[in-house]
């Protein structure tokens, strides 16, 4: 059974319709990344999938129906780590990572909540920041304390915006690196938006192509990503090169025609 799996996932902002039947399924130990140009949907579809919105459709994690689960069993298997924000002004960096654990949070804080905030901070790098200010770091290191409060939340679902947008070429790397190592170890499914194809081509499973909300492509990496493909996707046109088995885009110029997907 899958871990995590959409049917038909649909959404309107008032009448405009931004998702169009999406589906996909998701086993643990897997990462899934949801690719496209910006306003493909991606956004749009991880918040449709942690029931910050409410689509068409139906979302079932672990095989039941979301719609059943309250926000509080929802956050004690699902963590979303969003684009920006989420940050509070005067919290330090252990304080934002430990409210992870709310979820799991009784009366007060666990000696077993702080080892879990420390293993992440840990896991992360980012130790020596727990008594800084987390709105006093870097966007770089701000979303790591993003990615280590989600690792904190014992999740075994990972939705993640663009995780790496705000990071340099080595933290991408690793960040990236990190969350491939955890879906393994742990059996987490992790479904994360990346506008970097070539980092998406390395470390996710398979991919999920989405254009104007609606699913332009599914599958391993090295079966979409084609000149075609990218074209439809991007409006581009681009060079697809093999480096050690994994596809590698180069981009080359603005398209003419982005309607047509030759596999090649």
């Amino acid at each position: 059974m899958p871990l995590l799996c959409a049917r038909g996932v649909s959404f309107a902002y008032h009448d405009r319709r931004v998702l169009e039947d999406v589906s996909f399924a998701l086993d643990d130990g897997e990462v899934l990344g949801l690719v496209g140009s910006n306003g493909s949907g991606k956004t749009t579809l991880i918040r449709c999938l942690d029931r910050i919105l409410d689509p068409e459709g139906d979302v079932h994690l672990n095989g039941r129906d979301m719609r059943s689960m309250s926000r509080l069993e929802i956050a004690r298997t699902v963590a979303y780590v969003p684009q920006n924000g989420g940050v509070a002004g005067s919290a330090t960096v252990f304080e934002t990572v430990l409210m992870g654990r709310r979820p799991h949070l009784r009366w007060s804080v666990s000696e077993e909540d702080k080892r879990r905030v420390s293993e992440a901070l840990s896991l992360l790098g980012i130790g020596d920041f727990a008594s800084r200010r987390a709105d006093r770091l870097s966007g770089g290191e701000r979303q790591r304390v993003l990615v280590a409060r989600a690792l904190a939340q014992d999740a075994r679902v990972f939705l993640l915006d663009e995780p790496t947008s705000a990071l340099d070429m080595r933290n991408r790397i690793e960040v990236m690196d990190l969350l491939a190592r955890l879906a393994e170890e742990r059996r987490l499914a992790v479904v994360t938006a990346i506008h970097d194809l070539n980092l998406a081509a390395r470390y996710c499973h398979r991919l999920l192509i989405l254009k104007d909300g609606r699913v332009l492509g599914r599958g391993t990496p090295s079966s979409l990503l084609t000149p075609g493909m990218v074209r439809a996707a991007y409006g581009i046109e681009a060079v697809i090169k093999d480096e050690m088995g994994v596809p590698y885009v180069v981009p080359l110029r603005p398209s003419a025609n982005d309607s047509l997907v030759e596999i090649a």
